[in-house]
């Protein structure tokens, strides 16, 4: 896929660290001019100088996908920089970490998930079609989750969150088919990142037996969703919209 997003502009949401980092790198690899959106700046400032120590352009933007006015600076700016906007990776989210049973859920740290999670994607979509549809054309893939496709006890709100985007990308790509926008998702299964890592620690369990039980043995790597990623962005999965990719190691054929 060398060069497939040449002059091209990305924006990835969550882009300091872990598979928004390795996602930014990607797109950055193919040419295009990305947009590293964190609430961490110095994560996201790390991954700019990543992107230009390989020669190509970057710029951060720090902006909080849960509340709308961010998310509108967060566009505008993409645009005042590079004046359009042609692929979006929506990938901020949380996880709470340790388990937690449905009815003792806190209604707090629910709302707390739910408003990263799947209000943070709902914005940056609305707000991104809008540039999209000025343009007639453009690529969107957010990040839902396995838990988005199965269950996953003691993750209701984790769980209800990214099932919810799967409906979002589902019905976007629905409504923008026809429009030049295609709209996706990647499911990630246990992939190490510093995410995984918080929550492996809040769970002891030797690290030898989460390798064990993904059917290819081992953890994923950021670097291999970004590149389901990148594909789905590309003029190569032109005919794909409306899909939820499990990149998973093969988990969800269990």
């Amino acid at each position: 896929m060398a060069g497939s997003l040449v002059d091209k502009v990305a924006l990835v949401t969550g882009g300091g660290s872990g598979i928004g980092r390795a996602a930014a790198l990607a797109f950055a690899r193919e040419g295009a001019r990305v947009v590293v959106v964190d609430l961490a700046a110095d994560g996201g400032n790390e991954t700019v100088t990543m992107i230009e120590e390989r020669g190509a352009a970057g710029m951060f933007i720090e902006a909080d996908v849960s509340k709308g006015a961010d998310v509108e600076l967060m566009v505008n700016r993409t645009i005042q920089a590079y004046g359009r906007l042609d692929c979006a990776f929506n990938n901020a989210g949380v996880h709470t970490g340790v388990r937690i049973l449905t009815h003792e859920y806190p209604d707090e740290e629910w709302d707390r998930v739910i408003a990263i999670n799947l209000k943070g994607v709902w914005l940056c979509m609305k707000h991104e079609i809008s540039q999209m549809l000025k343009q007639g054309s453009g690529a969107i893939v957010n990040t839902s989750s396995g838990a988005g496709l199965v269950g996953a006890a003691g993750a209701s709100a984790y769980t209800a969150s990214k099932h919810g985007v799967v409906g979002l990308t589902k019905t976007a790509a629905l409504e923008y088919a026809k429009e030049g926008i295609r709209v996706n998702a990647v499911c990630p299964g246990e992939i190490r990142t510093p995410m995984m890592r918080r929550i492996m620690d809040a769970n002891p369990m030797p690290e030898v037996e989460y390798d064990a039980r993904q059917p290819i043995g081992r953890l994923g790597t950021p670097e291999e969703v970004a590149e389901a990623v990148v594909w789905l962005c590309s003029d190569a999965a032109s005919f794909v919209t409306g899909h939820s990719m499990a990149v998973d190691g093969g988990s969800l054929a269990q």
